[in-house]
């Protein structure tokens, strides 16, 4: 049976302060716990109703699901897990492809490319602080398990990628053609914020820009899209280093 604090902490998780606070986060659904779980990410506690038939920790009846969770129509499982706050190691971004994130606010967005990371092999995806939370219930779910694979780290962008010796490529309208991008083993590719996309900071660092040449009238792409092309572009072509 669900204590009344554990009921209150659990509907706290929904709060992104509450989360840094108590360095737990809260993710519900059949498919995205099932999906996480055989990723192999650790959870503290896992909820689960009579309906919920994989592994779970504690039971917990329909109705105190229903105060539980943060979805309208509650999910027969709810599991708590732990923040885990990674840092960069020395000389990390000179190795592999990175996906930068500077301050990619839709957190569809943020867990699509953790999801394209994972799909064309990234060795990371870098976050900076004004990026969507990590660990909110819309990211997790948009990664559809990838959350759990991928290596990602929150880090001021700027001091990140000052010194690199691997390119940093950043995806903006006045660049050259992706089309013509090399197959790069080790690169940082950053993608910019939906409104604004990169900030001056991060411009003054590029190696260079690349853009995807527009043939219709849509003004811009989704985040998420052009990171996608950027990756495929460069998988397609023979490896070089830099």
């Amino acid at each position: 049976m669900i204590s009344r604090s554990e009921l209150t902490l659990i509907r706290s998780l929904r709060d992104k302060k509450h989360r840094e606070e108590l360095g737990l986060f809260a993710v519900e659904g059949e498919k995205i716990v099932s999906e996480l779980l055989a990723a192999g990410h650790p959870f503290e506690q896992i909820y689960g109703t009579p309906a919920w038939a994989g592994r779970k920790t504690h039971d917990i009846s329909e109705s105190d699901m229903e105060r539980a969770s943060h979805f309208p129509t509650p999910s027969p499982v709810l599991a708590v897990g732990r923040i885990r706050r990674p840092e960069l190691e020395p000389g990390e971004l000179d190795r592999g492809l990175t996906l930068a994130l500077d301050g990619v606010q839709d957190p569809g967005n943020v867990g699509t490319i953790l999801r394209i990371a994972d799909w064309f092999g990234a060795d990371r995806v870098l976050l900076s602080p004004g990026c969507a939370d990590l660990h909110s219930q819309k990211v997790i779910q948009a990664s559809m398990g990838s959350f759990a694979r991928v290596r990602t780290v929150v880090a001021d962008l700027g001091a990140a990628l000052r010194g690199l010796r691997a390119p940093v490529v950043g995806c903006a309208l006045e660049g050259r053609d992706v089309h013509g991008l090399p197959g790069l083993v080790d690169v940082v590719v950053v993608v910019g914020s939906e409104g604004r996309g990169l900030s001056e900071g991060v411009r003054g660092l590029l190696s260079y820009a690349v853009t995807i040449p527009r043939i219709g009238g849509a003004e811009s792409l989704n985040a998420a899209v052009a990171a996608g092309i950027v990756c495929d572009n460069l998988r397609r072509r023979p490896a070089e280093r830099a």
